[in-house]
């Protein structure tokens, strides 16, 4: 690797004796996919190096300083409990190319801890928790992977377990690409198990399963397709809409309208992904135009950079747009 001696820098950060396995991973897996994602960035400019409990930076001063930004900004999360996989990796590297920092853009200020070690992995999930805790309505848009579901989920078990609310509701329409209700075997709740099973993964990530069938026979979590919302009107509760994308226009304020005092709701859709017939409008489109400006309601708009799904999940997303902007 070739520096101009007049620019080049030496920096070793060190590691505590306990973080180094967690910050390397195993068989340095961490320190070789931080290896391909600078030089991707940097060609030859840097060069990093594990010695013992320490990371050496060696390289031109723009490069040692990007990395480093990018180092410290992974050990703050690891030492605050965080795991580093490799979508948190791409995204901190990604954030110290542009001048910001991954530690600050997914540390939210929001009053309340998510459970277990639980945080945003990206700027745009720390908006969209902010804004949950911040705001009576939020609305949460984007593709898939991007954490709306699985963030609004915990959001309302936190809220549980700090008794803001007495109880959780979440919903989906039960419209699905290609198939409806009725050719589907089963009584209703069978039918209907399939839809809202992302739901019920999420719970199972944050409530263990003896209290997770305690608070269902007790009403405290109530898990329900869409059509069941009619009539009902909603106290005390965090209410979590899903795939709202697939709702009609009268569905969407049905649902809205459904909300009582002392009460959140998390409305989240993909409104590319929108499985209505052709001739059927979205409430989801609708309710972005209709709802813009209120004040009490926040809208958080999600891009293929806030995906932490598999690394592939993100690049998909962007050429499937990059098609559809070329049609």
């Amino acid at each position: 690797m070739a520096r101009d001696p007049e620019t080049a820098q030496r920096l070793v950060i060190p590691l505590r004796p306990q973080e180094t396995l967690a910050f390397l991973g195993q068989a340095d897996r961490n320190l070789k996919t931080l290896r391909r994602l600078f030089k991707e960035a940097f060609g030859d400019r840097l060069k990093l190096v594990a010695r013992g409990e320490a990371l050496e930076l060696l390289g031109d001063k723009e490069a040692v300083e990007v990395a480093e930004k990018a180092v410290r900004d992974l050990l703050a999360l690891l030492r605050q409990g965080a795991e580093l996989d490799e979508p948190t990796l791409e995204q901190a590297v990604a954030l110290a190319l542009s001048g910001e920092g991954l530690y600050q853009a997914t540390t939210p200020e929001v009053g309340l801890a998510l459970p277990g070690k639980l945080r945003p992995k990206t700027p745009g999930q720390r908006r969209y928790v902010e804004a949950i805790a911040e705001h009576d309505i939020t609305f949460g848009i984007g593709p898939a992977g991007t954490g709306k579901t699985y963030l609004a989920v915990a959001m309302a078990v936190s809220h549980l377990k700090a008794r803001r609310v007495k109880r959780i509701v979440l919903t989906r329409p039960a419209v699905e690409a290609g198939e409806k209700l009725g050719f589907l075997p089963g009584d209703i709740q069978a039918k209907v198990d399939p839809y809202l099973r992302p739901l019920y993964d999420a719970l199972f990530d944050m409530i263990d399963a003896e209290r997770f069938e305690q608070y269902l026979q007790s009403g405290i979590i109530e898990v329900a397709p869409l059509a069941f919302m009619r009539g009902r009107t909603l106290n005390d509760a965090f209410i979590i809409l899903d795939e709202a994308q697939n709702t009609t226009p009268e569905q969407m304020k049905m649902f809205l309208t459904r909300m009582g005092f002392s009460s959140k709701m998390v409305i989240t859709g993909d409104i590319t992904q929108i499985d209505l017939p052709k001739h059927q409008k979205s409430g989801l489109v609708e309710a972005l135009k209709v709802l813009k400006g209120i004040e009490g309601i926040a809208f958080v708009y999600f891009k293929e950079s806030d995906v932490v799904r598999h690394p592939l999940v993100a690049r998909i997303i962007k050429a499937y747009e990059s098609y559809q902007g070329e049609g």
